[in-house]
């Protein structure tokens, strides 16, 4: 990008950019005790016991209370999914190949984070490793949990909690489309650049930089180039 072609914010005085600081701080304040009062309300969601399901890993078949693997929380990524495609969706490529560091989870907040997808199992992990990807992925190919958790065979993604009682599991918040950005340190990092997303849907000021939404991006083969197996 050439800032000799690109429109620049304009220049002011220390005073003056202090203050227009200091506005926009009392709504980022605002809408990060919004955000507190929405996961506060999250705490407080009832929850729906889900059935016996039937996965399988890395190792075999495994059932659902089992992929805890001993803890009582669990966070499920559901990858999109189109068999027999080399390459699958870049979105959730990208997205996912952003969790390498997850022992925190397990060790302080008693808690695991697994992908699952549609996909047959040795494509699956076929997959993870071409690209890269830390994550223990586990396949629903062979059973209903993907319809049932709102991410079906040729479906969208999404994100699903589950909270595990001995062998009872009970589903307890689900999100997808943008409600998975908040997991993602990707867009809040872009968000805070002075040129955004730089995303045709965004309001930005009059000749800053925009493309379509899908337009621009990591796609599934730079993800595997950068991260995969050989790079």
């Amino acid at each position: 990008m050439s800032t000799a072609q690109t429109p620049l914010p304009p220049v002011v005085d220390a005073e003056t950019w202090q203050r227009e600081l200091d506005a926009l701080r009392v709504r980022e304040k605002a809408a990060t005790r919004e955000l507190d009062a929405i996961a506060a309300q999250r705490r407080r969601l009832p929850m729906v016991r889900m059935p016996e399901y039937t996965l399988v890993g890395a190792d075999g078949p495994v059932r659902l209370a089992e992929i805890f693997d001993g803890r009582s929380q669990l966070i499920v990524y559901n990858h999109m999914w189109s068999d027999g495609n080399e390459w699958q969706c870049p979105g959730c490529t990208g997205f996912t190949s952003q969790f390498t560091r997850l022992d925190f989870l397990e060790r302080y907040y008693d808690a695991r984070f697994v992908i699952v997808t549609n996909g047959p199992i040795d494509e699956a992990l076929a997959y993870r490793d071409r690209v890269g990807n830390r994550m223990e992925w586990y396949s629903s190919a062979d059973s209903t949990f993907g319809a049932d958790v709102d991410a079906p065979p040729d479906g969208g993604f999404a994100v699903n909690v589950f909270l595990r009682d001995g062998d009872a599991v009970y589903r307890t918040w689900h999100t997808n489309g943008r409600g998975t950005e908040r997991f993602s340190h990707l867009q809040a990092l872009v968000d805070v650049l002075p040129y955004g997303r730089q995303e045709d849907w965004e309001d930005s000021p009059e000749g800053w930089p925009q493309h379509g939404t899908y337009d621009q991006g990591m796609g599934s083969k730079e993800v595997a180039a950068l991260y995969g197996a050989g790079s």
